[in-house]
């Protein structure tokens, strides 16, 4: 599966342009905030939410923004990924 990678968004689509897996990390005041992973049905299991999240705090960290996380499958991940430093639920959603 390729990934496309945007300022704020890793996502991936099938040969007919649907969307099919995506996770999304607008930022604010030095914060990428991981706030929504999305997989298609036929992919769950595979280990596609797991990868995403990954390359988006890689990516987050090499940009020099700190990790939020409000979605709970991001949650969950860092959980049981605890090398990765991130600011979670509402920290991570502050409102200036």
């Amino acid at each position: 599966m390729e990934f496309i990678t945007e300022s704020d968004r890793i996502y991936a689509t099938d040969p007919t342009g649907k969307l099919i897996a995506e996770v999304t990390f607008p930022t604010k005041a030095g914060i990428s905030t991981i706030d929504h992973t999305f997989v298609d049905k036929s992919l769950r299991g595979q280990g596609v939410a797991g990868e995403l999240v990954r390359l988006a705090a890689d990516k987050i960290l090499a940009d020099g923004n700190k990790i939020g996380a409000t979605c709970a499958y991001a949650i969950a991940w860092f959980q049981r990924h605890p090398d990765y430093p991130v600011i979670f639920g509402p920290a991570a959603c502050r409102i200036n």
